[in-house]
Parts: C-alpha cells; sequence; structure tokens
C-alpha cells in the first residue's frame, strides 16, 4: 500500500466511511451563499474608503494610508514621504500611464526595479476593505517584482476601487481573461517566526504606504 493510501484509509476510518453526498454538498453551499451578510465579518467602518483604512493601519497589516483628491497630487504626496524619511527624490516608476502622465518634476526616474531598491511608485488595480490588500495584475506595464524589491513601496489606488470583500474581487473580474499572475498584497512584509515577535520587511517590502485617490463615486 502507498503511503498516500494509507492516509486516505486512515482520513476514511476518521470518519467511520461516511459516504459523501456531492448534490448534499452543493445544496449546503448554495444554503450559505443565499445569506452572505451572516457568513461574512463586518467592515471596520461604515464607509468602504474608511474601513479599508482602518484595516491597512491596523497593527497586523502594519502599513500606512493617506487620500488625496485628484492623482495629479501623487507627486507631491510622494515628496512629504520622501521628505518625512529623507531620502532622495530617486525612484523607481511603474510604467504605467496614470502613473507616468503626472508631472515627476524634481524627481529623478528610472522604470527598471533593482534588487536594493529604495523606493518604488505603483498602482493597484483592486483594494479590499475586509483585509487591508491590494490587487496587482502582472502585464507590459506592471512588474510584478516592483511588489516585493524595495523597501519602500508606495502604491496608488483609486476609492472607487475598493471593494468590501476578498469574494467581490473575485466577482468583478469573472468572466474577464485572466493575467499571467495576480498579487494580492497585504500591508508591509513581515513574519512572528522568531518568539512571535512582528519583524517587518523579512521577505519583500519593510515600509507600505497607500495613496487612496478621490472619493468613491469619483469618476476622475
Amino acid at each position: 500500500m502507498s503511503a498516500r493510501e494509507t492516509i486516505l484509509d486512515a482520513v476514511r476510518s476518521g470518519l467511520g466511511n461516511t459516504a459523501v453526498d456531492p448534490a448534499a454538498v452543493r445544496r449546503d453551499a448554495d444554503a450559505l451563499l443565499q445569506d452572505l451578510p451572516s457568513i461574512r465579518p463586518a467592515l471596520l467602518a461604515d464607509g468602504l474608503v474608511d474601513a479599508f483604512i482602518a484595516r491597512v493601519t491596523s497593527p497586523k497589516v502594519a502599513a500606512t494610508a493617506e487620500c488625496i483628491a485628484s492623482a495629479s497630487e501623487l507627486p507631491a504626496a510622494v515628496g512629504r514621504y520622501l521628505e518625512a524619511f529623507g531620502l532622495p527624490a530617486v525612484v523607481a516608476l511603474q510604467p504605467a500611464a496614470p502613473l507616468q502622465d503626472l508631472d515627476w518634476s524634481g524627481f529623478e526616474l528610472h522604470d527598471k526595479v533593482a534588487p536594493d531598491e529604495t523606493i518604488a511608485i505603483g498602482v493597484a488595480r483592486w483594494g479590499i476593505a475586509e483585509t487591508g490588500s491590494l490587487v496587482f495584475h502582472s502585464g507590459a506595464d506592471t512588474p510584478i517584482l516592483a511588489n516585493f524589491l524595495p523597501l519602500h513601496h508606495l502604491v496608488m489606488v483609486r476609492a472607487d476601487t475598493i471593494l468590501p470583500f476578498l469574494d467581490d474581487y473575485a466577482a468583478a473580474t469573472a468572466g474577464q481573461r485572466p493575467p499571467r499572475n495576480v498579487n494580492i498584497v497585504t500591508g508591509a512584509s513581515g513574519t512572528t517566526d522568531i518568539e512571535g515577535s512582528l519583524v517587518l520587511g523579512a521577505h519583500g517590502p519593510r515600509f507600505l504606504h497607500v495613496v487612496i485617490v478621490g472619493t468613491p463615486d469619483s469618476s476622475e
């Protein structure tokens, strides 16, 4: 008998050899989906932007956030961040049109992210209020390494792309051709492997700063 069969036999024994009825499983699953509010966790605030900010800035997510009225204000927001940390105005800028079209006068820009990159600026497709997560799709203008190599990762997300729950992202992309790679990033990189103490920057950015543009009903 193979190791696989040994394990499966042990599982069957633990279940008492109870047969699984696929139709019953489907009925139970459908019943749960009929009342989603009863099985979803409560958001941390009434508004989606406020709920997202409350989650993303919570100690477990360990990121920071700010709101700006227009994408044109992003370079100024980046400048304030760099000044606060005493960093030079040298940044890796994601080669996406919403960022490239802004006025970056006074910054030294490059679009290749080095392994020891100090700061990179990107744009997320969606934010998830439930978890404080950002969703990135790979593509010609969205290099995935930009999400993992820099010490500081500054990310722009539009308020009207913040979704309540993770399963809302699945619904929003249903029927679309999937990208080669999807990254759902929740906060700064961290680990609690050593004595349960949170250590940031373990396998990705040590600092994540989210800049939210507009309001949920903004058309910009």
